[in-house]
């Protein structure tokens, strides 16, 4: 993971470096600044070295046709790439120019077959372009200020500078002679007809390859653990393949994820850290999991209180870590969803909600693992994945069972057999409720907030209003940051 910097238009070094300097958190490993097209443009990127360390620096050139790259993510068919291309066209061991050799030889069209989570800026001097992956795994956002267009990973990074600042789509690719157009779209829910037995053996096989493409690292790995079902389905395939997997945990004392998560870490024989949180720890902490968060979001910063906590404890011993994020959306895990009667809506719905992750949930695992100069991976979110989870029966994922809705049914099912009876059939909690940061952090800033005198005013809540008041103030420009922050919508899906 890296923090990308770039100007278009211009060529300013003193902006470049403060982009660079308000994202130093995501690439402590290193810097590198280079001119496109004389003064047509200046790239910036901070590096957090993971393929190829040694030789993997950004700015990447390939000094024979011209073009520039600095990009932020992981390419998970490189090798395959780098097979189709030849290898001697390649001068480093970094999956990112498998990104720089496609599209300098294929144009845009290559971002079609780039498999992986990514956002990148590419120039040759003459034109640039620019790519988000396809569901917004990895963050983007573009700054305008009269003819010259700004990049970069967060969007306070921007501020002070940009005259306007949009989140770059995901899915999206942009270039300077054809503007901005999307290349991919997340399928339409509509089931195929599925054997029950056959779609069991799908979903295990297309985890599975989902997961093992991500294993590859040149640096410590491990996955983080809740205890939850997505978050053990995860832990337990890649314990499958790596020696002695590394899983973390957090929580209150005697939090259900703390709890849940040494049973799992046992069961899988994982080298297993936690760390057990105050709630004064929390609350100190919030003023910088906002700031990073760039968000006010009241069920975001509940979740992201514990991941805050749980990629510090990582970043301790790894580099790079898989979640479950994306099951939930697939497999239908959210307690609304129980409100959606009939299959069809509910496929709809689901599809929804994969589309909505970019500046949700996505932000908030960005946000807080890169805080602390550590990749997290989404298995659940490969598009093979995504695909499969589309044609499988809504019902089969909310299932009617023993007069009670079941959450996820289908995927418990398919992994049954790999973790303890009880952690399977374990009943939903979110992030925050089961680490128990939900059942303090709510009424503690509610408090503050009336205590301070705080109004309500465009938020849900006083809790919001709390958390609202801390990101302004925590940010050095802060109107830009409060406009894009997102809500997730629970309203269903006409």
């Amino acid at each position: 993971m890296c923090g990308i910097a770039a100007l278009w238009g211009a060529s300013d070094r003193e902006f470049i470096g403060s982009i660079l300097d308000a994202q130093e958190h995501r690439g402590p490993d290193g810097r590198g600044l280079a001119g496109v097209g004389g003064d047509k443009g200046l790239f910036g990127h901070c590096r957090l070295s993971i393929i190829d360390p040694q030789g993997g620096a950004q700015p990447l050139k390939a000094g024979d046709s011209g073009w520039t790259l600095i990009a932020n993510g992981m390419i998970y068919n490189d090798r395959e790439i780098r097979a189709e291309l030849g290898e001697g066209r390649f001068s480093t061991g970094s999956d990112s120019e498998s990104i720089l050799r496609s599209v300098a030889r294929d144009g845009t069209a290559a971002v079609n077959g780039l498999d992986g989570m990514f956002a990148f800026v590419m120039s040759n001097g003459r034109e640039l372009v620019a790519a988000r992956d396809p569901i917004g795994i990895k963050p983007l956002y573009m700054g305008r200020r009269q003819q010259s267009l700004a990049f970069a990973s967060e969007i306070k990074a921007l501020t002070g500078w940009s005259e306007s600042i949009e989140e770059f789509p995901a899915g999206h690719v942009f270039d300077t002679a054809r503007g901005l157009r999307p290349y991919y779209t997340v399928p339409p829910a509509r089931p195929d007809a599925w054997d029950l037995e056959d779609a069991l053996e799908a979903l295990r096989d297309c985890l599975e390859r989902a997961v093992h493409k991500r294993l590859r690292s040149d640096v410590p790995f491990g996955a983080l653990l809740s205890g939850g079902l997505d978050s053990s389905i995860i832990a337990a395939l890649a314990a499958r393949e790596v020696d002695r997997l590394k899983t973390f945990a957090v929580g209150f004392e005697n939090s259900p994820d703390l709890l849940a998560a040494r049973k799992v870490a046992r069961h899988i024989g994982s080298e297993h850290r936690e760390l057990v949180i105050t709630p004064q720890q929390a609350m100190k902490e919030l003023p910088a999991i906002l700031r990073h968060l760039e968000s006010f979001d009241q069920d975001l910063v509940r979740s992201a209180v514990p991941c805050w906590f749980v990629s510090r404890l990582a970043s301790d011993e790894v580099k790079v870590v898989l979640t479950g994020e994306g099951a939930d959306e697939l497999y239908a895990g959210y307690t609304y969803y129980r409100d959606i009667p009939e299959a069809d809506a509910l496929g709809d719905e689901l599809r929804r909600s994969v589309t909505s992750m970019h500046d949700i949930n996505l932000q908030r695992v960005d946000r807080m693992t890169m805080a602390h100069g550590l990749e997290a991976r989404v298995p659940f979110l490969d598009t093979d994945m995504i695909a499969l989870a589309m044609s499988l029966p809504a019902e089969w994922k909310l299932a009617d069972r023993n007069g009670r809705r079941v959450e996820k049914w289908l995927l418990r099912e398919a992994f049954e057999h790999l973790l303890p009876h009880d952690i399977v059939w374990r009943d939903k909690l979110q992030f925050d409720q089961g680490s128990g940061v939900a059942g303090f952090i709510v009424g503690a800033a509610s408090r503050l907030a009336e205590e301070g005198g705080i109004a309500v005013d465009g938020t849900r809540s006083r809790e919001e209003a709390y958390y609202r008041a801390l990101l302004a103030e925590a940010c050095e420009t802060p109107q830009p940051v409060l406009d894009l922050v997102s809500h997730w919508d629970t309203r269903i899906a006409s």
